[in-house]
């Protein structure tokens, strides 16, 4: 069976949320809360190398911003931003807030990723 993994931006959704957003990276970068964007995004679109890896991947990807994946998940209890394991039931922390603030880079993360989901059941 394929794992879904859930992409968990510690951001919400919507325009004024992303103009937002894209000012705090370039004004300020040191306090801005979502490393997973960070790693992923530049200042106005998803990284071509992320783009490239996820398309290596053997998983179903989904990319949810704070207000979706409470919506839509009901999950509330977790610090963000986070990747998760939806295998069956409730998603699962796969690499934690505290691990993703931990990657310095992409590369970093992507390793992180790829040994976390060799460990995967």
């Amino acid at each position: 069976m394929r794992p879904h993994l859930i992409f968990v931006y510690n951001a919400d959704s919507g325009l004024f949320n992303t103009v937002t957003d894209i000012a705090h990276k370039i004004l300020s970068p040191q306090t801005y809360n979502c490393n997973l964007c960070a790693l992923t995004h530049g200042h106005f679109k998803v990284r071509e190398e992320w783009v490239r890896f996820l398309e290596t991947l053997d998983a179903d990807c989904e990319f949810l911003h704070r207000d979706e994946f409470h919506a839509k998940y009901g999950r509330t209890d977790s610090a963000l931003p986070a990747i998760f394991s939806h295998v069956a039931g409730e998603p699962t922390p796969l690499i934690d807030s505290d691990t993703l603030s931990d990657c310095t880079s992409l590369e970093q993360l992507i390793a992180v990723l790829m040994k976390r989901l060799q460990h995967e059941p």
